[in-house]
């Protein structure tokens, strides 16, 4: 994945990590044996977007390798600019009688950008503000229309679908194609919530699973596409859980270090001065919301590793998931936290996180958290 101004480039090998997928996929264009309606399934920010472009890229390429797109005969320079004749576009809008055409100019300026983005990033990208996103009757009818063309230029027409967990009732109109489209038509439907996806129409796809990245995988992208240092790359990519547009997000924030901020607060809500927890709430409450976003997932990140290490003993625990200093900082709580507090200390974190979400007075929430802490420690 490389950042050009108007072509992605999206090829197997510039997808981050999902080995086993990739080659699933290639094995299913090699041996000519693609489902004619496929999904890929994974949490937000593991690729399966991704995944589609390039599989979509490998299917219209006119010079396919043994494991990926040319990357530069007549279709894959149209592909990556995702401006092929016979690869079309299907992903929540908002609006009655609105298409996804409309925004066809915004969806590739967004891939370009960033084709690990979440629908939130998406939808604000299009203007639609507090306004709900969804795939209509209008764009359905338009998918059956675009899937009835002849064959411009390649050997397949594609539909790729993102979230159609946006179709709701919709997806009924489409049954009928997605159990018997067109010759040489293939559906690529990239989902992200199971649940909300009608069983008529996941029935009648081949489900491929994408898993959330490994943090290693995360790592090595950051500091290969973004040229962020090792242990910072390391840091974020253990907080973002798998999911790489997280991993952006927080890699684009001013430069924090939540571990010696973590600890400060810890050790003064077990002092528990209240004139010091006063000071740092004040300090804390002038770092913006998204950084106090960050340093709660922070959190999170480092109870759920503590609690690893706690139950493995600090010998054992060498596969818990933190940076040296973290790891001397948790091994130095293990004689202060014990189990039966971890889960009170969580929930903590999270009523802060809610409330952060929903605007609350930042002062207010975290001396209140401040002195919830304290009691906890000291309990």
């Amino acid at each position: 994945m490389v950042e050009i101004a108007n072509s992605i480039l999206l090829k197997f090998q510039n997808v981050i990590g999902q080995e086993s997928a990739k080659s699933l996929l290639r094995k299913m264009v090699e041996n000519n044996r693609i489902p004619h309606a496929l999904m890929l399934l994974g949490m937000p920010g593991s690729g399966g977007l991704s995944l589609a472009i390039a599989l979509a890229q490998y299917v219209l390429c006119e010079n396919q390798t043994e494991k990926d797109a040319c990357g530069t005969c007549r279709s894959c320079v149209k592909a990556s600019k995702l401006i092929h004749p016979d690869l079309h576009f299907s992903f929540p809008t908002v609006g009655t009688n609105v298409t996804s055409d409309r925004f066809l100019e915004n969806w590739r300026q967004a891939m370009a950008e960033n084709p690990y983005l979440d629908v939130n990033q998406w939808l604000q990208k299009i203007g639609a503000e507090n306004k709900q996103g969804n795939i209509n009757k209008e764009e359905c009818t338009q998918i059956i229309k675009k899937l009835s063309l002849k064959i411009f230029e390649g050997k397949y027409k594609i539909m790729l679908m993102w979230l159609p967990e946006f179709l709701g009732k919709e997806g009924n109109r489409l049954l009928k194609l997605i159990e018997e489209p067109p010759g040489n038509t293939l559906l690529i439907l990239v989902a992200e919530n199971q649940e909300l996806i009608l069983n008529t129409i996941l029935s009648r796809c081949q489900l491929v699973k994408v898993p959330a990245l490994q943090d290693e995988e995360v790592e090595q992208g950051l500091i290969v596409l973004k040229n962020i240092p090792l242990e910072k790359a390391r840091s974020t990519a253990q907080l973002a859980g798998g999911n790489f547009n997280e991993a952006l997000k927080i890699a684009a924030q001013p430069e924090s270090d939540n571990s010696a901020i973590f600890l400060e607060w810890m050790r003064k809500c077990y002092i528990g001065n209240g004139i010091e927890m006063v000071d740092w709430v004040e300090r804390f409450a002038g770092l913006g919301r998204e950084n106090q976003k960050q340093f709660l997932q922070y959190g999170l990140h480092f109870m759920q590793e503590y609690t690893t290490l706690k139950m493995a003993g600090a010998e054992n625990g060498l596969d818990v998931r933190l940076l040296p200093k973290e790891r001397v900082t948790a091994q130095n709580l293990t004689k202060v936290i014990g189990f039966d507090q971890i889960g009170h200390i969580v929930n903590l974190f999270d009523d802060c996180a809610f409330g952060i979400e929903r605007n609350a007075n930042q002062k207010i929430l975290f001396l209140d958290a401040s002195i919830k802490l304290n009691k906890i420690l000291r309990n």
